[in-house]
C-alpha cells in the first residue's frame, strides 16, 4: 500500500521590499529559546562584519521576568591571539560565572572579537565598541536596559574592558579608537568597569620577560602577544602602545566610569604591578577604584581557594553600580 506524498506547506510570501543591498554589517537578533529556568537565550548574533573576517558574534542570556534588565558585557581573554566568547578560563566554570549575573537579576552579553593575527590593535577595540552599540540599538528587542551596561573582562579582555570604559569620542584619538564597524554610530559608554589581572601599560610592560609558552607542534612558534596586537615590537610601535594602554588615558579621563581591579599577587604573565598603574592614574583624576589584591594567585586566579568568592564580588560590584542613579 503506497502513501501519498506530505501535502506541502503553504508558502511563504517573499516582499522584496524586506531586501536591501548590499546587507548591513550586522544582524537583527532572532527570536531567543527560553530554557526551563525562563532564561532567554540568544545564541550567534552577528554584530558586526567586515569582509575577508569571520563575523563577529555575541551571545545574549536574558533572566526571567519582566525587563528592560541591566546588562553586564563579558570579554573573554586570550592574550588578543586566542579564547572564545563562549568560555571563561578554566578556573572560572561558565555554570558559575554565567549564574552568578543571572541570579543577580543582570542580563548577560559575551562577545567575540578579531584576533590580533586577524587584525591589529585597534580592531579589538572596535569591536567591543561594535558590541556596546548593538546591544544598545536593540535593546528594545532583547529586553534590556540600554542606559545601564557595563563590562567585565579578564586578562586580554580585562584590557579591553578598562580601554571600553575610559576611551570616548572625546578622549584623545577617540575618534580613531571608537570605529564605525557594525552598527556605525551612537553611544559606548558604560556604567562601571571590572577588570580581572588586565595589562594597563604596554610600554612599561615590554621590560617584562615573559614567561615560558605551552609547548607547540614542531616549527610552529608562539606568536609573542604584544608584537601580534601591535603589528610591530612595541620599541617600533610606540605611539600606537600608549594608545593602547589604559593608563593612558586614565590619565586624562574627566569623569571615569567606577573600576574594580582585582589581580593575582604573584602573577607571572601580566604582573600586579599593572593594575597598580592604572588603579594610580584612576585615583589622580578623582576615580572611583577599588584595587583587589588576591594573595597567592597566578593568573587567571590559579592558586586561589576562593574563585567562586572573587566572582560574587564583582557581580555585587556591577550590580550596585548598574542600579544605582547616575
Amino acid at each position: 500500500m503506497t502513501q501519498s506524498p506530505p501535502a506541502a506547506s503553504a508558502p511563504v510570501a517573499f516582499d522584496p521590499s524586506d531586501t536591501t543591498w548590499p546587507p548591513p554589517p550586522y544582524r537583527a537578533p532572532e527570536p531567543p529559546v527560553t530554557d526551563g529556568h525562563g532564561i532567554r537565550h540568544h545564541d550567534g548574533i552577528t554584530y558586526a562584519t567586515t569582509p575577508g573576517y569571520r563575523p563577529r558574534l555575541l551571545d545574549v542570556r536574558v533572566p526571567a521576568g519582566e525587563g528592560p534588565f541591566p546588562v553586564v558585557v563579558w570579554i573573554h581573554g586570550g592574550g588578543w591571539l586566542d579564547g572564545d566568547r563562549r568560555y571563561p578560563p578554566p578556573t572560572v566554570p561558565a555554570a558559575l560565572l554565567h549564574g552568578a549575573v543571572l541570579g543577580a537579576g543582570l542580563a548577560l552579553v559575551s562577545i567575540d572579537y578579531r584576533h590580533s593575527l586577524e587584525a591589529p590593535f585597534p580592531a579589538q577595540l572596535h569591536d567591543v565598541k561594535a558590541a556596546i552599540r548593538y546591544v544598545r540599538a536593540y535593546a528594545g528587542v532583547l529586553g534590556l536596559d540600554a542606559d545601564r551596561i557595563a563590562v567585565w573582562g579578564e586578562s586580554a579582555g580585562g584590557h579591553l574592558a578598562a580601554l571600553a570604559g575610559l576611551v570616548g569620542p572625546d578622549s584623545a584619538d577617540g575618534a580613531a579608537l571608537e570605529g564605525t564597524h557594525g552598527v556605525g554610530s551612537g553611544d559606548t559608554g558604560v556604567r562601571a568597569v571590572v577588570d580581572w589581572y588586565g595589562v594597563s601599560d604596554l610600554i612599561s610592560l615590554a621590560e617584562h620577560p615573559m614567561p615560558p609558552m605551552p609547548p607547540m607542534p614542531p616549527g610552529v612558534e608562539f606568536p609573542d602577544p604584544y608584537e601580534a596586537l601591535l603589528g610591530a615590537g612595541v620599541a617600533a610601535r610606540r605611539d600606537l602602545a600608549r594608545a593602547a594602554s589604559p593608563v593612558t588615558h586614565a590619565a586624562t579621563a574627566s569623569n571615569p566610569p567606577p573600576f574594580l581591579l582585582v589581580h593575582g599577587r604573584l602573577d607571572g604573565l601580566v604582573p600586579y604591578s599593572q593594575s597598580e598603574l592604572l588603579a594610580a592614574a584612576l585615583e589622580s583624576v578623582g576615580g572611583e577604584v577599588v584595587l583587589r589584591p588576591v594573595e597567592g594567585a597566578d593568573h587567571i586566579f590559579l592558586g586561589s581557594p576562593d574563585v567562586p568568592g572573587i566572582v560574587a564580588e564583582s557581580v555585587a560590584f556591577l550590580s550596585h553600580h548598574l542600579r544605582s542613579e547616575a
